[in-house]
Parts: structure tokens; sequence; C-alpha cells
């Protein structure tokens, strides 16, 4: 479980195909001063087991289902990404309670800023809208955010400096692909209504 505070903004070391899989070098310095194999490390919100960690950069494996289900399988070497550890039972919890698993990839469609703070819209899969509501959370690339805007194709988020400057949301431009997760609450409140 992760809280959506990005650690820090590393790199894209290496990313090999596998055909049905991929394996992915990261390097982060932070992410990797405690981590270990086995460890849990949320890429732009994709949690990601560490297989090896060699000084600054860790490498872990990437299935398919996460590949079509996320924007990971389009990186290169060389992209920012977004870094967090798990979090601990003494961590605070700064975010959301945010699992790692992406619902679904949406798009920036646009950008509007302010003196001190920037809008970012995203489209909102169909499937998803159901789950996000105005002043709910949501995690886009692994950055617990939330919503101030939302209708039955996108949603708006205000972004302070500090999330501009040390995420990847400052950096990426019209069109380019995020990972979504939901609160997960919302899908387990409608899985106990009855709702499908």
């Amino acid at each position: 479980m992760f809280t959506g505070i990005v650690e820090e903004l590393g790199s894209v070391a290496e990313m090999k195909d596998l055909g049905d899989a991929a394996r992915i070098a990261v390097r982060g310095s932070t992410v990797t001063s405690d981590a270990r194999h086995g460890d849990s490390i949320s890429v732009n919100g994709v949690c990601l087991t560490v297989v090896e960690v060699l000084g600054d950069t860790f490498t872990a494996d990437v299935m398919k289902e996460t590949l079509d289900r996320s924007s990971l399988g389009a990186l290169a070497v060389g992209d920012p990404v977004n870094l967090e550890r798990a979090a601990m039972m003494t961590t605070r919890l700064g975010g959301h309670m945010v699992q790692g698993h992406v619902d679904g990839v949406g798009r920036i469609v646009n950008r509007k800023p302010a003196d001190q703070w920037e809008i970012v819209t995203f489209t909102l899969p169909e499937d998803l809208a159901r789950y996000v509501v105005e002043k709910g959370s949501i995690t886009v690339d692994g950055v617990s955010l939330t919503v101030t805007q939302v209708s039955d194709t996108e949603f708006s988020v205000s972004l302070i400096p500090t999330t501009l400057n040390l995420t990847t949301l400052g950096h990426k431009g019209i069109g380019a692909p995020v990972n979504l997760e939901v609160d997960v609450i919302a899908k387990y409140v409608e899985k106990l209504l009855g709702r499908s």
C-alpha cells in the first residue's frame, strides 16, 4: 500500500522487451537507499516488485496485464517517473490509501496555469467515471490528488508548485498518458450494494 505522496522523481535506466512482459530498470537514490529483493515500489502509480538493486537502480518485471492496463509500456530510457516506497505502519498517511493497482489510462487534455497553481484536466475512461467525485481522491501517475471538477468524460485537479516541480505532472504535455487509480473504497461500496 502507498500514500500517493511521491518521494522522488526518478528515471528509466533500461526497458527490456520480453515479448509478453518487460523488465524495467529505474534509477532513484531515495527509493533504493533501503530497497531489497521483494520490496514494493510505486512507479508512476504502478506497484512493482523489486527483483534486484544495484547502487541507485532497481529492476522489476512487468507482466502483460500491467503493460495492457497502464502507460508503463510506453516508457523509454531517460523518461522521468514518480517513485514511492510502500508505506509502513508508522507512515503518516499524507495522501490517501493507494494500492498501486492501475484502473485505467487517461490523457492530459488541458493545462491552465495560474499565479500559484495550475489546473490540469484529464480524460476519464467511461468505466471509471462512476467512482470519481468532486472533492474525492484519485491517483494520477502515483500522485494522490483531490478532484476539483468532474464530468462523465473528464476530471480536473489543481496542482500546487511542489507537485508541479517534484513529479512528472509538472512536465507532461497535452495528450500525454497518465495512470489512473480510483479510490478503492468506492469500488468496495459498489460491490457491497450489489451494483455491477
